[in-house]
Order: C-alpha cells, then sequence, then structure tokens
C-alpha cells in the first residue's frame, strides 16, 4: 500500500503522469466497441422482462424452513422446464427468505397453472400451501413508464445543475454522455445475464447514475481548478486536463472498490447461495453500473470535454501560446544564430577602415566611448575628490591631507 500510496502522489504532483486525453482514437475505440456490443445484445437477445412487466402467474409455496432451499428451487424450475407445459418457457423459482419458493411464469391457462402446483408438490412433498396470483401486465407498463419518466427528468436535472455549478454547458453535454454510456453499457450485460427484468434492477440502474455522476463531478471540479488560469500554468487545456484526471484516479479507484466490494458480496450471496432474485437483481444492476461509471468518469467525461473545448478559439490560442513557450524553454538558445563563413562581423572602435574600401558602407562603425575619468589615488581605485583646502604630505598616512589652520590663524569667513 506504501507503494500504491507514493505513487498516486507522484501522479497528483505531475511527476508521473497516464496519457488519458492524449490517446483520443485508443479511449473512442474502446468506448465505441463497447457500447455498439451493449446494442446488439440488447436487439438480438433481448431483455428477460419479469412478469411484473409481461403479466403473468406467480405461485408462492410455502413450506418448512429445512425445506427452503436452493437445491429444492433449482429442482423445481428443472421440472417445470422438462413439463414442457404451454406458455411456460423459462420459469423464474427464487426462495422467498426461508418460507417459501416463488414461481413465476407466463400468462398461462388454469389448467396449466394447476398443473404447475402438482409439480411443485411432487418435487417437494413436503410443501405446505400454494398461493397462486394472477399479475396484469399494465402495471408492469406503469412501473416501465414511470421509470423512463424518471430517468428522464433525473438526466434534465443533472444537466441543469452541472450547468450552473460549473457555468459552463460543455460539461453538461459530456456528463450526459458518460450517463448514457453507463446506462447502455449496464443494460447490455444485464440482458447478456438472462436476470429478469424487475422493479428492483429499474431501482438498481436508477441508483447507478447518481453513483456515476458524483464521480465525474468530482473530476470535472478539478479540471476546473487546473484550467482557471492557463496562462499562468502554462499548459494547454488537455495538459491541464490530463492532470486533474491523474490526480483524481487513486481517489476515484479507491471509491470504486470500496463501494463494489459489498456489492459484489451481495450479488454473490444472493445469486449463487440464496437465488433471491430481488437482491440479485438489485445488486448486478448496480455492481456493473458503478465498474462502467469509473471507467465513463475517468477515460470518456473529461476526454468528451477536451474534444468539445477545444473547437473555442480561445482555448487555441492558449493552446498555441503554451506551445510556442514549452518549445522555447526546451532549447533557450535555438534562436542564436550558428557561425557561418559570410558572418557580418562588427567593427571595433578606431578600427582603420583603409583595408575596407573606400565604400561608406565599409566605413568604420563609430561607438559613443565613455569620458575621460579624473585623478584617481594611487591603490585606492577611486577619484579623488576635490579639496575644500589646503593640503600638504603627510607622514602618518603616506599621502597629502587637508591641513587644519588653527583658529587664531584662520581669516574672515
Amino acid at each position: 500500500m506504501g507503494k500504491f500510496s507514493r505513487y498516486g502522489n507522484d501522479l497528483y504532483g505531475g511527476r508521473k503522469s497516464i496519457d488519458f486525453i492524449g490517446r483520443r482514437p485508443l479511449w473512442y475505440s474502446i468506448t465505441a466497441v463497447l457500447v455498439l456490443a451493449a446494442l446488439a445484445i440488447i436487439f438480438f437477445k433481448g431483455m428477460n422482462f419479469g412478469v411484473e412487466f409481461t403479466g403473468g402467474t406467480q405461485i408462492r409455496a410455502t413450506m418448512p424452513a429445512a425445506e427452503v432451499t436452493q437445491e429444492n428451487a433449482d429442482s423445481i424450475r428443472t421440472a417445470i422446464a422438462d413439463a414442457d407445459l404451454e406458455g411456460v418457457d423459462s420459469p423464474s423459482v427464487t426462495t422467498e427468505g426461508n418460507k417459501a419458493i416463488v414461481v413465476e411464469v407466463g400468462e398461462v391457462t388454469d389448467e396449466v397453472s394447476d398443473r404447475v402446483g402438482e409439480i411443485i408438490q411432487e418435487t417437494v412433498p413436503e410443501t405446505v400451501d400454494l398461493s397462486p396470483t394472477e399479475i396484469g401486465a399494465s402495471w408492469g407498463r406503469e412501473v416501465a413508464k414511470r421509470a423512463i419518466i424518471g430517468v428522464a427528468v433525473f438526466l434534465v436535472l443533472v444537466m441543469l445543475f452541472i450547468w450552473g455549478y460549473f457555468r459552463e454547458w460543455k460539461m453538461s453535454i459530456a456528463a450526459l454522455v458518460a450517463l448514457v454510456h453507463d446506462i447502455v453499457i449496464t443494460v447490455g450485460i444485464y440482458a447478456l445475464s438472462g436476470f429478469p427484468v424487475t422493479p428492483s434492477a429499474v431501482t438498481g440502474l436508477l441508483a447507478i447514475l447518481g453513483f456515476s455522476l458524483y464521480d465525474t463531478v468530482v473530476v470535472f471540479d478539478k479540471v476546473r481548478e487546473n484550467t482557471h488560469e492557463l496562462r499562468k500554468s502554462g499548459q494547454t487545456y488537455a495538459e491541464a486536463a490530463n492532470l486533474a484526471v491523474n490526480q483524481t484516479l487513486v481517489r476515484s479507484i479507491n471509491t470504486g472498490i470500496v463501494a463494489l466490494i459489498p456489492i459484489g458480496a451481495i450479488l454473490y450471496v444472493s445469486a449463487v447461495q440464496l437465488g433471491a432474485s430481488s437482491l440479485q437483481d438489485l445488486a448486478l444492476a448496480q455492481f456493473v453500473g458503478m465498474a462502467v461509471g469509473i471507467y465513463s468518469s475517468v477515460l470518456l467525461a473529461p476526454r468528451v470535454l477536451v474534444h468539445i473545448k477545444g473547437r473555442e478559439s480561445a482555448i487555441q490560442e492558449s493552446d498555441r501560446r503554451a506551445k510556442s513557450r514549452a518549445k522555447a524553454n526546451a532549447d533557450r538558445y535555438a534562436s542564436v544564430p550558428a557561425f557561418v563563413e559570410d558572418l557580418p562581423v562588427q567593427d571595433e572602435p578606431g578600427f582603420a577602415g583603409s583595408d575596407l574600401g573606400d565604400d561608406e558602407d565599409d566605413a568604420p562603425v563609430s561607438r559613443p566611448t565613455a569620458p575621460p575619468r579624473g585623478e584617481e589615488a594611487s591603490g585606492r581605485g577611486r577619484v579623488v575628490p576635490k579639496a575644500k583646502g589646503d593640503v600638504r604630505p603627510s607622514g602618518a598616512a603616506g599621502r597629502i591631507q587637508p591641513t587644519r589652520t588653527s583658529k587664531s590663524k584662520r581669516g574672515p569667513k
């Protein structure tokens, strides 16, 4: 951890740097591949909507706590699938705490529903009670409609908030691109997993938007701080933004790890050990969304921001000045002319120009000279001041000194 901490300090101080902004083709290509793959999965495989959205039948089988196990749930699922019942393609069988096993199938007839109940009792003879419930698709459509409205309102508020906080609408666009990226990839991986889409999954999807936005705002705040006075820093906008990403990288990774560890534990326990549908749907959406949110806030959102800001004339002019300054500082003597044979030579004062010809252009250059210096004291390196009175040689001082006349011999002033 000490080495990682030192590396983080070097990133923050600029002593080490990872080029997140400069490699635009690389990061854009990776992002495009991920988004296109997610869209292909959604289009070809489709979403496995639960009975809450499509309507169907839910059968709650109450049984002793010792029988409410994932093993019995898997056995019931296999038995129903092997029965090849009409309208029952992929039944959802989950445990409900330690009280019951819940079986969800699509819209089926009463005969098929009764047959499903019989299969449950044959598989787990200790079943105490069966409670079938019909779920209408209208309720699921209403949930989906509300969820879409909620996402739309959330995105609008996000854009207004970032615009107002940073006074920069381009940051709102970059943050929106990152959020759409997170939603598409999360939905694509969710479709690939085959988990049923339930209201819990929709809740998890909405929750990840807040996490992704939080991390993006932190990065943008550092970008604003670094780019506040580009003229004084001597950096281009891209260099200042890349420094901001490096300075917040360790923080983003630590925050992501702290958030992903408990979500991953919930996902493992719910999917592998408990088989609780509501928990695994929520955990999968949050786990994938948080992981993708770290990627978008570090690699995508700042890159999009720099791309958009780079079109501004003020930023382009500032970048040109910074590059010129960096080039001059790299070699301070680049502007000194190199010696060549025909390099003109400056003439010294008093140089006789008879050898240079009679042309006026070849005449020696006259230069101003300093005025002649006055008499200097020997060995003292200074000009002797003008004496104000009589002076005479002094044996003690070794040079002439002013004489002091007694007051009685002085003349009138």
